[in-house]
């Protein structure tokens, strides 16, 4: 079955950096376009960036755009989404997401709090 884990989360200061990772499995990985998405508290989950399947397309919500980059190693089932500049906006759990054919699939998430 599909399994998204999330890694890299932590808590940083304002104007600081963070990448998250999100190892899958259970797919043929470079088959799929991959997307990260975060759900602040009190709001609902929002997408963040996403990736076609051979890497070559990127795709960033207006908030993230010139501060995130998601990227991806299909030789490890990996993706990535390296944060810049953050805000205390940004602070969020950030989950990775796929779609199947079985439908979306999410891990469980990983906290990233920017605060000082």
């Amino acid at each position: 079955q599909v399994q998204l884990v999330e890694s890299g989360g932590g808590l940083v200061q304002p104007g600081g950096s963070l990448r998250l990772s999100c190892a899958a499995s259970g797919f043929t990985f470079r088959n799929l376009v991959m997307q990260w998405y975060r759900q602040a508290p009190g709001k609902e989950r929002a997408f963040v960036a996403g990736i076609t399947n051979d890497g070559a397309s990127t795709y960033y919500a207006d908030s993230v755009k010139g501060r995130f980059t998601i990227s991806r190693d299909n030789a490890k089932n990996m993706v990535y989404l390296q944060m810049n500049s953050l805000q205390a906006d940004d602070t969020a759990v950030y989950y990775c997401n796929v779609r199947t054919l079985g439908g979306d699939s999410w891990g469980q998430g990983t906290q990233v709090t920017v605060s000082s």
